[in-house]
């Protein structure tokens, strides 16, 4: 009974306590925590020096990069070669991939691709061609030690390949399965049309290749394109890795000087316009959401306005702090993933794009929420905070693009292929710096207007509601996405 007692007297004063706290006003609420890692200032950015590579032209035009990098013994090296798919005539679309791969696969009048293979892998190095939208390269890569042997291999075939038919017709097959499952997705498909729409659909930068296409392409043609484009004046080497420079020099002196000078290949000229504003659908009935995107011309790297314009668009949709993705994912909860850009290509218009993934039944809201943003960008400056961010964030990711030599010496090679200078990656970052709230306001009026921007949209037609008619842009033009079967056959499975 003691204990009882004990316990008893115990519980009633700790109720008698907890009685007087409740009666007891509530001390006043502290003050805001301080935040001491808000203080620690920031520096500026130093300045931006990357390590320049040798540049050397032969008396037959071929440039040659040099770049040491002493931290790995091993040497890489590029050749890029002028003209590519863009170059492609309209009946022979896939010629330039078939070329590249090809081109690998067959081998030299030495040895025949497959024992290529065997030879590269034994010493874990490798050789391999490919076709682009403007050129096309070989690249290859050795330990320090193997380059002599490796090298040689690269240059026999750079100049003396054997194009093989049953190598063609392989990749033909590759190609052609590509096809088959095109619009197997819903994000492809849209990417694809946007491109048509915004380029044309008989665009370089838009055509898609077909059976018909792929079918034509003969090895003759492959051997044409190899004599008309693998001439000096072509041609465009880069070296990195462990090497002395003056004994790099003189290899590549030797290999590359005796390559006739030749014509430098003339790229197509392609003629861009607007498109029209209107709505675009393509109907993928196995899908439960839709795939809008918002699409128009973009610009050139060349182009005055384009730090100005690099800076707008990391305001607008650069990352998950931007416009787009704060009001449109996180505050309407519109999207899945909502992203945009303002393409800029070196020696063409790029594409200007907002995208996002939205739930069928949201589509149209999506959609108009979309273009309330780029009205808004235009009608909005950004703030201090937004500007200061955005530019921060333009120049930090800019940094580590290039920071490393052999990063440096790519966009040089770059650089020089479109013709442009060699101090354009300097220049840069001061453009940058230089950019107000007003630029970004001047050139969102300048270069985006909503007359000039199209909707594509790829979805289920049943679950969306309301229709996309009710977006007032006009008629919903229904896009025909069938492949055309290949001539007199099946298609690949």
């Amino acid at each position: 009974m003691k204990h009882l007692s004990s316990f008893i007297i115990t519980a009633s004063l700790l109720v008698a306590t907890l009685g007087a706290s409740a009666q007891t006003p509530a001390p006043a609420v502290a003050p805001t925590q301080v935040q001491p890692w808000k203080q620690i200032p920031i520096p500026p950015l130093p300045a931006f020096k990357p390590a320049q590579p040798h540049r050397i032209e032969l008396e037959n035009g071929v440039v040659l990069f040099l770049q040491e990098d002493h931290e790995l013994p091993f040497i890489n090296g590029t050749i890029l070669i002028r003209g590519g798919s863009r170059d492609e005539p309209n009946a022979k679309v896939g010629l330039t991939s078939l070329y590249g791969e090809t081109w690998r696969t067959s081998g030299t009048a030495t040895i025949d691709g497959d024992k290529l293979d065997d030879v590269l892998e034994a010493k874990a190095a490798s050789i391999e061609t490919a076709g682009g939208t403007a050129s096309t390269s070989m690249a290859w890569s050795s330990l320090k030690g193997d380059f002599d042997t490796v090298f040689a291999s690269t240059i026999d075939l750079l100049l003396h390949p054997t194009f093989k038919d049953d190598k063609l017709q392989l990749a033909k097959q590759q190609l052609e399965t590509g096809i088959a499952r095109r619009n197997d997705d819903a994000n492809g498909i849209a990417t694809r049309e946007a491109a048509k729409i915004a380029y044309g659909p008989h665009n370089p930068y838009a055509r898609e290749l077909e059976y018909a296409t792929v079918g034509a392409v003969t090895l003759d043609d492959l051997k044409a394109w190899h004599t008309h484009t693998v001439v000096g004046s072509n041609i465009i080497v880069a070296v990195s890795g462990d090497f002395d420079p003056a004994a790099m020099e003189a290899k590549l002196r030797a290999a590359f000087a005796p390559i006739p000078r030749g014509q430098r290949f003339q790229s197509f000229k392609a003629t861009f316009t607007d498109p029209k504003p209107n709505v675009n659908f393509v109907s993928k009935d196995d899908v439960n959401q839709s795939n809008v995107i918002i699409v128009g011309l973009g610009t050139e790297r060349s182009n005055p306005d384009y730090y100005a314009l690099s800076v707008m668009n990391q305001v607008f949709s650069g990352g998950f702090g931007s416009r787009v993705v704060q009001d449109v994912r996180t505050k309407l909860g519109l999207a899945y993933s909502v992203e945009g850009n303002y393409g800029a290509s070196y020696d063409h218009p790029g594409i200007f794009v907002v995208e996002a993934a939205t739930k069928s039944a949201t589509t149209v809201a999506a959609t108009k929420a979309l273009l309330a943003e780029i009205d808004r960008l235009k009608t909005e400056p950004p703030t201090p905070a937004e500007l200061s961010k955005a530019k921060d964030q333009v120049l930090n990711s800019f940094i580590f693009h290039y920071d490393s030599p052999d990063k440096t010496l790519g966009e040089q090679v770059t650089l020089a292929f479109y013709g442009y200078p060699a101090d354009t990656l300097e220049k840069y970052k001061s453009g940058i710096e230089k950019v107000t709230s007003a630029d970004v306001s001047r050139v969102a009026n300048k270069y985006i207007d909503t007359n000039k921007l199209a909707v594509i949209v790829v979805g289920n037609e049943s679950q969306i509601t309301p229709s996309l008619a009710t977006l007032g842009l006009g008629t919903v033009k229904n896009l025909d996405i069938t492949i055309p079967p290949p001539p007199g056959g099946k298609p690949a499975e």
